[in-house]
């Protein structure tokens, strides 16, 4: 047992208590545009914020983080990453409170059926954004710079992704999350030069006369390629 010097007790009752928020930007992609979830706030109705919750006694940040996606989403084993701590002495006009931010990715199209009725939570395009709480805009743009820097140097756009897609479909993502329009040729040979896809026999019908092929994720690869860093992106 670890004994505490009367004088290290007596500096900790000097300290005042603080809470701790955990924030989470969980963003998705439709197939056309980057959104993020939101939840509208009772006592402001025309304010939105992101979805989040309180640090319990018994809980590490991560399993806070987790558990509060889970509630709330009801996914697990969902790329979840810490941000960034907000500790403004006046981001909350209640108490001081530090809010640990997460972001996570999750396919919306596969999983929008189980996001909770409870919250009455709503996907709105990152770039189109309506008022939001406290330093929440904050926190979602910084999300925003850490998914793209991260996208050119590693391959966690799949992780907004289905199961299968086409070359297509995966430049409409990056056009997305970088909010450009990639050249369509250099895009795909840098894309396809990764070794990351494995081609399928079958095709996206209606797309063009001859069609486009799907592809997945080779997942052995893409696991050493999310561990290691790569120029990703097409310049």
């Amino acid at each position: 047992m670890i004994r505490t010097h009367p004088h290290m007790l007596a500096q900790y009752k000097q300290q005042h208590p603080y809470l701790v928020a955990l924030d989470s930007i969980i963003l998705g992609f439709d197939g056309e545009t980057l959104r993020v979830l939101l939840v509208k706030r009772g006592v402001e109705e025309e304010t939105w914020s992101l979805m989040g919750g309180w640090l319990q006694p018994d809980e590490t940040l991560d399993q806070a983080a987790n558990r509060i996606l889970y509630e709330l989403t009801g996914l697990t084993n969902v790329y979840l990453e810490q941000l960034h701590a907000f500790g403004d002495p006046h981001r909350d006009p209640i108490t001081r409170t530090v809010s640990v931010a997460y972001f996570a990715l999750i396919k919306v199209a596969d999983d929008e059926s189980r996001l909770s009725d409870a919250y009455q939570a709503q996907w709105f395009s990152v770039y189109d954004l309506p008022p939001l709480l406290f330093d929440h805009a904050d926190m979602v743009e910084l999300s925003i710079k850490r998914l793209r820097y991260k996208a050119a140097h590693q391959p966690i756009g799949f992780e907004l992704m289905p199961e299968k897609f086409t070359i297509p479909q995966l430049k409409k993502l990056y056009d997305a999350i970088y909010n450009t329009d990639f050249d369509k040729r250099n895009f795909s040979r840098k894309i396809l030069s990764t070794g990351l896809l494995i081609k399928l026999d079958e095709k996206q019908k209606g797309y063009s006369k001859k069609g486009a092929f799907y592809y997945q994720v080779d997942k052995a690869k893409y696991q050493q390629a999310i561990e290691s860093l790569l120029s990703f992106i097409a310049n």
